[in-house]
């Protein structure tokens, strides 16, 4: 059995405790508000429609790399990043101004249409912004409210409790260097690869790992050396999500392809393609960037510069030099052979995937 089908097992599971979490939210919710209870619901169907569910994944095996035991406890604690992680997008949605989400509007452009509808004179995109914003807190503190309730030990629970805490804001803190990046319109190599760090490889990959290992009551020294597993392999992921923004299929992506463009993101890609291209690229680079309502053949025309500069090739070798680094980090680590086989086989998916 190939990795990406034992994740599509482990993802069946994932589901099963995403939904039972939603489900009594959203019974809390009848009492409280309809309006918060109708929104719950929203995000419970854009939670379940897309997703590999690889932060559970990462929890779960961390949590196995440690040696942990209670696999079924441990099962319903990993659904706490997946709240997390749908907090964490809702609030980036807004700051892209993205409108669809596993093609479903995203939950700041479904409430400005429906303020839109309602309210006649109001600023709706204000209104959807908003609801999003709060709507995002909400389901955060779900995330919270499970790994808190989890059946572990006390002291574990509050390590774990902690290190959320440090996710959220290294996750912020890239975000803040992303947003910081794009509207100051040029960027270093160095630069963008901590950026990515901080965005998502401590987010997706190094902090639920570390939360799984921090639950079985691991030592300093397992997560230290999952931290070298993680970091490179989460930076090749974030190399491969922006190679999927402006090469990927729409219909897969379930967002729209050239959005990266249409905002102006300094991802690697660009900024390889502003080193190498000549005047004529470059100028033709700085023209589509930030370009909105762009064409299929302004895209095409971004995707040629972007394979003519060699900055498709560059990112394509940096990524997959990456996973190297990262197996041989795995390899000499002594933890779990079972999470460590997972764990191995799954980096190469990194970069594989069309998803």
């Amino acid at each position: 059995m190939s990795k990406l089908e034992s994740l599509k097992i482990l993802k069946k599971k994932f589901d099963l405790e995403l939904e039972r979490s939603f489900d009594e939210a959203i019974n809390d919710a009848k009492k409280k508000d309809i309006f918060i209870l109708e929104a719950l619901r929203y995000v419970k169907k854009t939670a379940m429609t897309g997703g590999k569910r690889l932060r559970p994944a990462f929890m779960f095996y961390g949590y196995l790399a440690a040696n942990g035991q209670e696999r079924e406890k441990m099962m319903r604690a990993t659904v706490s990043i997946e709240f997390i992680h749908s907090f964490l997008l809702i609030h980036d949605d807004i700051i892209d101004r993205d409108i669809k989400r596993h093609n479903l509007d995203t939950v700041n452009f479904r409430y400005s249409k429906i303020g839109k509808n309602i309210f006649k004179t109001l600023d709706n995109v204000h209104f959807g912004d908003s609801m999003a914003i709060i709507i995002g807190d909400m389901i955060s503190a779900i995330g919270h409210k499970i790994l808190f309730n989890s059946q572990f030990k006390a002291e574990n629970i509050i390590k774990a409790l902690i290190k959320l805490q440090d996710i959220i804001s290294c996750t912020v803190v890239g975000e803040a260097q992303d947003v910081y990046i794009e509207y100051r319109g040029k960027t270093s190599e160095k630069e963008v690869l901590k950026m990515y760090e901080n965005k998502t490889a401590k987010y997706t990959i190094e902090g639920p790992l570390h939360l799984g290992a921090i639950l079985a009551g691991t030592d300093e020294k397992i997560l230290n050396g999952l931290s070298r597993y993680a970091i490179p392999i989460g930076i090749a992921f974030q190399i491969q999500d922006d190679i999927l923004g402006i090469f990927g299929s729409e219909e897969k992506l379930g967002k729209t392809v050239g959005s990266d463009i249409s905002e102006g993101k300094q991802t690697l890609l660009v900024v390889k393609a502003k080193e190498k291209g000549n005047k004529e690229q470059k100028e033709m680079l700085n023209t589509l960037l930030g370009k909105k309502d762009l064409t299929k053949n302004e895209i095409k025309e971004f995707q040629n510069i972007i394979r003519a500069t060699g900055s498709l090739d560059y990112a394509n070798n940096l990524a997959k030099k990456l996973i190297i680094e990262s197996k041989i980090e795995l390899k000499n680590l002594q933890v779990n052979s079972e999470a460590k086989n997972f764990l191995l086989e799954i980096a190469d998916y990194m970069v594989e995937r069309e998803l």
